[in-house]
This record gives structure tokens, sequence and C-alpha cells, in this order.
């Protein structure tokens, strides 16, 4: 192994890069719930799980609350560039903070891993897979994944750490 590339990989163990197998593990969750659910649910025909939960696979081709999913498919690229760029930034972030800062860093990287997933979706799809489905008497929360999970405990971290260490930022 080059010296060089040793010298890097130790620096990177000091970095919040070393909880990189975390956003691995998420995205193989991710994508393997996303094929049990394209495999195994019809589309737009909600199983019960709870009285207030439900199983039902649904295709997003726009953003969250499917966000200009209605537009003639532009969008798709639009939103790959844009997650792309996300995680572009997230990993050079996660490699300038140190691993101490554990909330910050295991948000960037629940992101990061929710960000991956869902372009997966969009790039090998053209859409994004759900099919987690909460609801309210008639009211139903959009339907959401696994990735979507991740980037908002992710978000929640980024926040929580923020507040918590609001002076030191």
């Amino acid at each position: 192994m080059p010296n060089h590339f040793k010298q890097w990989l130790n620096q990177a163990r000091q970095t919040g890069l070393v909880w990189l197998w975390l956003a691995v593990s998420i995205i193989l969750i991710d994508q393997l719930t996303k094929f049990w659910a394209v495999s195994s649910l019809e589309p737009y025909q909600p199983i019960v799980i709870f009285p207030i939960f439900n199983l039902t696979l649904a295709f997003n081709h726009g953003a969250a609350f499917s966000f200009l999913g209605d537009e003639d498919g532009w969008q798709r690229w639009l939103f790959i560039l844009l997650a792309l760029g996300v995680s572009m930034m997230l990993v050079l972030w996660l490699a300038k903070t140190p691993k101490s800062q554990r909330v910050l860093v295991v948000g960037l990287t629940l992101i990061l891993a929710g960000a991956i997933g869902n372009v997966i979706d969009r790039i090998y799809l053209n859409y994004v897979i759900d099919f987690i489905d909460f609801h309210w008497g008639g009211w139903h929360y959009p339907t959401f994944n696994v990735a979507d999970i991740a980037i908002t405990l992710g978000a929640l971290s980024l926040v929580w750490d923020a507040w918590k260490n609001k002076d030191q930022h």
C-alpha cells in the first residue's frame, strides 16, 4: 500500500469519514426494503398493519411531498444533480469534521445515506419508491421510505447539534 494512501487513511479515521459504514448500511437497507416492497406489494393498494399504519407501494416522480411530481421529466435530472452535489458537500464536510462531534457526524451521515438511497432510484427508475404510509382518519401523511427516514433523522440531529452547541457554531 502506498505511503500517501496510508497517511490519508489514518487522517480519515480521525474524521467523520469513519462513519461511512453507517451510510453504506442504510443505503443497503433502503434498497432491500424497496426491492421487497416492489416484489410484494401492489401499487397503491394499502395493506393495513395497524389502524394508523399501512404499507402502500407508491412511485414518487417529485421530491419531498411529491414537489414537482407532475412535471414532464426535467425534474428528475434536477433532483439527481442536487442530490449528487449535496452528497459531495456532505462527504467534504465529514472529512473536515472530527469524529468526536458524534451528533453532527451521524446527522451528516444519515442525510448522505438518504440522499444516495433516493438518487439510486431516480437514476435507475426515474422515480423514488415509497411504501410507508401513516394516516389518521381521512388524513394521510405522504408515503415515504427508509431513505426519507434517514434524511429526517439526520436533519433533526443537525438541529439538535446546532442547538446544543450554539455557542460553538
